[in-house]
């Protein structure tokens, strides 16, 4: 996981400042291009289920997981290539979970303009689409892999996205806006690593869960149990 050596508040805005652990475990991401891989893939996977600014699911779903990430932190990528398939089929699709994405920018200067671009297709109801893609076709950190192409050609392989209101929403106010305040929230969540992971009754209590490792049981046991009461 990425860990968070320090949180500074700044007026209007908040910064994180990271630095990545070595594990030789993890997952291996692809490398950057403009060429996008898992277009189709991701287009099924999310086919059908609501979105709604940072939300993917039901609203009228019981439970509520919050993930904040970096685009660019490695084990954020591992987190989506393989273990939230599993969560968004058995759980999201069928109405059990929501999910809700608070963006971090903290990895390095690619981080900026990667989630400025998934939380600007947030404002066309595609957050989960972008954001999932951007993991798939994840560059090495602070490469320069976050290039105006592969923003494009991210864009262009989501079904529905308008590419122009994207272009003008990513360098707007209300973007920076949104990425500030997920900063304060993962303040006030004692965010320490990414990805950070907050589970709950959705519109009750959201407490931190421990992910001891990034498997998809360490998740479907945390719901079932909570499913149960």
């Amino acid at each position: 996981m990425l860990v968070i050596a320090a949180t500074i508040g700044v007026a209007g805005a908040a910064a994180l400042v990271g630095a990545s652990l070595v594990n030789g475990d993890r997952a291996t991401a692809p490398a950057p291009s403009t060429t996008v891989a898992m277009g189709p893939e991701t287009a099924a996977l999310l086919r059908g289920i609501p979105q709604q600014g940072e939300t993917l699911g039901s609203p009228r779903a019981p439970l509520t997981l919050v993930e904040y990430a970096d685009p660019q932190c490695p084990y954020c990528g591992e987190f989506a290539r393989t273990t939230l398939p599993t969560l968004i089929r058995d759980y999201v699709r069928t109405g059990k979970v929501k999910l809700v994405f608070r963006g971090l920018e903290f990895v390095g200067p690619d981080s900026d303009p990667a989630l400025r671009a998934v939380y600007a297709a947030g404002r066309q109801n595609k957050l989960w689409s972008y954001a999932h893609l951007m993991f798939e076709n994840q560059g090495t950190e602070n490469t320069g892999w976050v290039t105006d192409g592969l923003i494009s050609s991210l864009t262009a392989a989501v079904p529905g996205l308008d590419a122009a209101r994207l272009s003008t929403d990513r360098r707007s106010s209300s973007v920076a806006e949104a990425i500030a305040i997920s900063g304060k929230h993962a303040q006030l969540d004692g965010v320490t690593h990414t990805p950070w992971f907050q589970l709950g009754a959705t519109g009750g209590q959201m407490l931190t869960l421990a992910t001891p490792s990034l498997d998809a049981a360490v998740f479907t046991a945390a719901f079932d149990r909570l499913l149960r009461r």
